[in-house]
């Protein structure tokens, strides 16, 4: 089987990359850049030049929900783009209630027991900004009701979408989602889980 694992950054997977060529045989990498519009670009790309058997979405992620342990891995099976749609007056109309496209992905289920097996499972949105503002935070928790946010999953489980390939996406959780503080961010901790998982899936991964 041949895997492309896709992240924002490179520091988020640093300690996979660092791994000996042969623990990672037939998994290829895409560093994207931040953001769905990096993404989906860089995604799109290697798609037209390469053929893979699954993408695996991997990097940090917020947490809307705190009872998830900072630094736990999860699986976000689910992810939307919660910003495409309209706004009208106080109201929000999503691209799929306008009639113009989907905006919510979901992972790959066959593999869920494969590759996921052990992880929470959560429902992401993707986003061009970071929620900061209480009220922001509040009105997308009440529309959504999102566990996790960040700013590349739907872009991933869309193009894979697009291109009939499976997908799932694991994040590790590096902050609560709440007023810009990073004094209490753990992006260490989260970076160090997350290629811990990453490095077990590479001995394990589907044949």
């Amino acid at each position: 089987m041949e895997i492309l694992v896709i992240a924002a950054t490179a520091a988020e997977i640093s300690p996979f990359l660092r791994l000996p060529e042969q623990q990672r045989r037939g998994i290829d990498v895409l560093v994207t850049g931040v953001g769905m519009v990096a993404t989906a670009f860089a995604v799109g790309g290697r798609l037209a030049a390469a053929r893979y058997d699954l993408l695996v979405n991997v990097g940090i992620a917020g947490s809307f929900d705190r009872t998830i342990p900072l630094g736990e891995v999860v699986n976000v099976y689910q992810d939307t783009l919660a910003e495409l749609g309209a706004a009208d007056g106080e109201l929000f109309a999503d691209s799929e209630a306008l009639g113009l496209a989907p905006h919510t992905f979901r992972n790959s289920p066959h593999l869920a027991g494969a590759v996921l097996d052990g992880l929470r499972t959560c429902k992401g949105i993707t986003v061009n900004t970071v929620h900061g503002n209480p009220s922001a935070i509040a009105a997308i928790v009440q529309r959504l009701k999102p566990d996790t946010e960040s700013m590349e999953g739907a872009a991933v489980f869309y193009a894979a979408h697009q291109s009939g390939i499976p997908a799932v996406q694991v994040r590790a959780i590096s902050n609560y989602v709440e007023r810009r503080n990073k004094a209490s961010w753990q992006i260490p901790l989260a970076i160090e889980n997350l290629n811990r998982w990453l490095a077990a899936f590479a001995q394990t991964r589907p044949s």
